[in-house]
């Protein structure tokens, strides 16, 4: 028996670029289930940010289909509902233009409770993604890239999503560092059963992270 946990987060037969007649992406498919991590690999320029940024609903695709939960998806970006949007997060590769440089690491990490008027326990979620108190008070440049970086995860991880793309999260870290936020990841899908589309070019970490590894070229 199958026993692997139905796909709830999709994209099917994606056509999408940034400018017209010359797609990025022409026809790709996946299926994100929960509970798992999906690696997705492939060189650079082959579009894997791309479809990410299309399942964490910021890039409208030109055709195709996004669903969640077997209902289309046809508000992307600011005119996605709440409730949509706060199933899904994302991790970038870059941290530092991901946030306000006004902020300090705890309003980033509140960023999306406020927006959406709700309250949550920063410290318990700084604690996981592991921030200090005292790191909490500083601003971006204040901190170093792997320190920021675990800021924007706990700022991802806050509104409890069911979905998370992490994004080359780790491309800018050290060893240490990305062995750290790929164990809180791995917690979160285990105990909250979330589902994790981790993108690299780095296929030795998709191999040791993911319980299952695509390539770009697979999805067309």
């Amino acid at each position: 028996m199958d026993r692997r946990p139905r796909a709830v987060l999709s994209a099917t037969d994606v056509v999408v670029g940034y400018r017209r007649g010359r797609p990025v992406l022409d026809g790709a498919s996946i299926d994100l289930a929960e509970g798992e991590v999906l690696g997705l690999a492939g060189p650079s320029g082959s579009g894997k940010s791309t479809l990410g940024r299309v399942l964490a609903l910021l890039h409208r695709p030109w055709s195709g289909r996004v669903s969640l939960d077997g209902a289309d998806i046809t508000g992307f970006r600011h005119r996605t509902p709440p409730e949509t949007r706060k199933a899904i997060g994302i991790v970038f590769q870059h941290p530092r233009p991901a946030v306000d440089p006004r902020f300090t690491l705890r309003d980033i990490i509140a960023e999306p409770l406020r927006a959406r008027g709700e309250t949550g326990d920063i410290a318990e979620i700084a604690d996981e993604v592991g921030l200090t108190d005292e790191l909490l008070t500083r601003r971006p440049h204040e901190v170093s890239d792997g320190q920021l970086q675990r800021a924007c995860l706990a700022r991802a991880l806050a509104p409890r999503p069911r979905y998370l793309v992490c994004d080359e999260m780790t491309a800018m870290l050290d060893a240490s560092t990305t062995a750290a936020l790929v164990r809180v990841v791995d917690r979160q899908t285990r105990e909250h059963d979330t589902g994790v589309l981790a993108i690299s070019h780095d296929e030795a970490l998709l191999t040791r992270w993911a319980d299952r590894v695509l390539q770009v070229s697979e999805l067309i």
